[in-house]
């Protein structure tokens, strides 16, 4: 089979599509991975076809970071100032990757690549979808945290249907956003179709809910064709999955550290997290990891003693089971890396799916929660020493880990997607 397999976010987006190209390309098939062309590097070194997408993304643009973390305008103004003015070179461009040299058997298209149904619909190539939090099902049985609403969450435990009104309130907000979709699509002869932010990413052949069932069930409102297939897990850095050096040293030398990581994209508007962090730790008197990213901004003003490693980047799957506990912006991959791994987690939310994976940790009593105004060094250490003397923390995480080794993403999604082929390839 040749499959597509595209999207276009940070690395936490673009990971989970490399564990499965991989895994189908030992499987004997044909997968292309079109992203954006900043991607190339990390994926060529793995003997994957590469083919760029746009809109590309400018790892050094921290003002574009700033603009898509903001927690009122964020997603707002992500999808319309980044992704919705190229999105006919982003149609372009995946039809060419969906068409050439040969014509694929397959696509699979994550949610922010709003050209993929598109390109199925003109070419009638069968398309599965995926997602990666259960905050894009946007279900009324099982109401998301709106980032810039997170107190109508708490009111769904009071108020009768109020997850019907958070939905609606989305769908309400968002109703102008799809315009440029609706405008390419009545370009191309193709109906308006259901909404695009919301029914129109859902294929409807597959959904695959690269999550872990311990995020979240299927509810009655999912798309009946919904399979929760487990975390699909890549870190290595261009196929290396080793720790730097002066990390590995770092680690051998004392007791299991805590880490400090924003992950690949709110890394670049890290503000004071690092800064705080540091100076928690040292009133703590414990020794500490900072995943800084490429930005030396990010690295602490004041000097650092030698209990505390500073490192732009480390496999999370090396790193996080050798850690006390983990710091982080609650982006889903990183999460699933930390119950993978069995530890607390302190995270700090941005936007996005962030807010709600963080009160999911919450729910699972692994994890405490500090929102960006509160992150102070006072009371990341008061956190801290919440999560690392209260024994239920430790347990419940360990808990966590141990159901998830039961279940192998990769395998599943890989055994649906080829099944999906076969149901759509007529017999000889």
């Amino acid at each position: 089979m040749r499959i597509v397999l595209s999207n276009i976010g940070t690395m936490g987006d673009i990971n989970p599509l490399i564990a499965l190209a991989l895994e189908l390309k030992r499987r004997g098939h044909q997968p292309v991975l079109a992203a954006p062309p900043v991607y190339q590097p990390k994926i060529q070194p793995l003997g994957l076809e590469f083919a760029p997408v746009r809109p590309d993304i400018d790892p050094s643009n921290t003002a574009l970071a700033a603009m898509i973390y903001d927690v009122r305008k964020g997603t707002e103004r992500g999808l319309r100032e980044f992704l919705f003015p190229v999105l006919t070179d982003t149609y372009n461009d995946l039809l060419a990757a969906a068409t050439q040299p040969a014509r694929a058997d397959l696509l699979l298209l994550g949610e922010l690549n709003y050209a993929g149904p598109i390109v199925a619909a003109v070419t009638g190539i069968p398309w599965a979808s995926y997602l990666l939090a259960p905050i894009s099902f946007f279900s009324a049985y099982d109401p998301p945290v709106l980032p810039m609403y997170p107190r109508l969450a708490r009111a769904d435990r009071t108020v009768p249907g109020m997850g019907y009104v958070i939905k609606r309130l989305a769908r309400f907000i968002s109703r102008k956003w799809p315009q440029p979709i609706y405008d390419l699509r009545h370009s191309l002869g193709l109906s308006r179709g259901p909404n695009p932010l919301f029914d129109g990413k859902h294929s409807p052949n597959l959904v695959l809910a690269l999550f872990s069932s311990l995020l979240g069930q299927p509810q009655p409102d999912w798309p009946a064709n919904t399979l929760v297939t487990g975390f699909c897990y890549y870190d290595a850095d261009k196929g290396n999955p080793r720790l730097p050096d002066h990390l590995e040293q770092f680690l051998q030398a004392g007791p299991p550290p805590i880490v400090f990581t924003l992950g690949s994209a709110a890394v670049m508007a890290a503000g004071h997290f690092y800064e705080y962090g540091a100076r928690a730790i040292q009133r703590m008197g414990l020794r500490a990891v900072l995943l800084i990213g490429p930005d030396e901004r990010n690295r602490p003003k004041h000097p650092l003693p030698d209990t505390i490693c500073v490192a732009e980047y480390a496999p999370y799957s090396a790193l996080f089971a050798r850690a006390a506990a983990v710091v982080h912006q609650g982006g889903v991959g990183t999460t699933a890396q930390c119950l993978r791994a069995g530890k607390p987690m302190l995270i700090m939310p941005y936007s996005h799916d962030q807010p709600d994976n963080a009160r999911r940790m919450i729910r699972l009593k692994v994890a405490k929660v500090l929102r960006k105004p509160k992150f102070t060094p006072r009371r990341v250490e008061a956190a801290l020493r919440e999560l690392l003397d209260n024994p239920i923390y430790l347990h419940r995480a360990q808990q966590a880990a141990r159901r998830m080794a039961k279940e192998d993403g990769v395998t599943t999604a890989c055994n649906a997607l080829e099944d999906l082929v076969r149901r759509h390839t007529p017999s000889a």
